[in-house]
């Protein structure tokens, strides 16, 4: 089955107001190949200028986080609808940041990705292990974990897309093998076919993450089950982003 490939860029807290809309113009100015999609999330603050800039081209607007509440007394948080409001097309949710970094729960985790499915969006949902983890060779015990997540999601398969991301990998500078990447793709498109049936999981995209470059990027992208890039750091500069979509195709 083919599957467009979709390289994201996660802006994390990094950019400022000029910068953010300048990498977002250059992206929308070289991102024109309809083989694959290019999506781009920038910190909350730059949702707005962001959006107008992005604009009437492919480019699709992200989310880093969303709360799973409509609206209330819930002090910082951000809506659903108040990213619809600015035109954001998907979120992520249970990056290792906020699993590790900033301790979320995989009952908040999930709670949130049944939110930006409720609420229309295309999910991004990430999962992947720490260096001791693989070490105690609990790799796929722990994604599997990670997957089940996705316990109350429906099975949309336009609106769902995995993103397995080794957390030893992420700003590192290390990145899985393509072996390694490839090997736990497979398991993840196993697993959701033991859920969902073989049909959803064959169209269902699995993007990898964790120190990508466009120096490997070909390598990775190449492989079966891998049909896209969640990209960090590579993701600030236009042209090594660019890079990145363009072996995609």
């Amino acid at each position: 089955m083919t599957r467009t490939p979709f390289i994201a860029g996660n802006w994390k807290m990094n950019t400022n107001k000029a910068s953010a809309v300048a990498l977002a113009k250059a992206v929308a100015a070289g991102a024109t190949s309809s083989a694959v999609q290019v999506g781009i999330a920038p910190p909350f603050v730059y949702l707005d200028a962001v959006s107008q800039v992005i604009s009437g081209s492919s480019v699709l607007l992200g989310a880093q986080d969303v709360y799973f509440e409509g609206d209330g007394a819930f002090t910082g948080e951000i809506s659903i609808a108040m990213l619809k409001d600015l035109g954001v097309k998907f979120v992520l949710t249970g990056h290792s940041e906020r699993r590790h970094v900033l301790g979320e729960s995989p009952t908040l985790i999930a709670r949130k990705a049944k939110a930006v499915f409720d609420g229309g969006l295309i999910l991004v949902h990430c999962v992947g292990e720490k260096l001791e983890q693989r070490d105690a060779n609990q790799t796929l015990d722990v994604v599997k974990a990670q997957l089940d997540e996705l316990a109350s999601v429906p099975a949309d398969i336009s609106r769902l897309v995995i993103a397995y991301e080794p957390v030893w990998a992420i700003g590192t500078g290390r990145t899985a093998s393509d072996a390694q990447a490839q090997e736990v793709h497979a398991f993840i498109r196993q697993h959701l076919a033991t859920r969902f049936g073989k049909d959803v999981a064959d169209a269902v995209r699995i993007q990898y993450g964790g120190s990508v470059k466009p120096d490997n990027a070909r390598g990775l992208l190449s492989q079966t089950d891998i049909d896209g890039a969640l990209v960090g750091g590579a993701a600030l500069k236009a042209d090594g982003f660019l890079a990145i979509s363009a072996a995609a195709v």
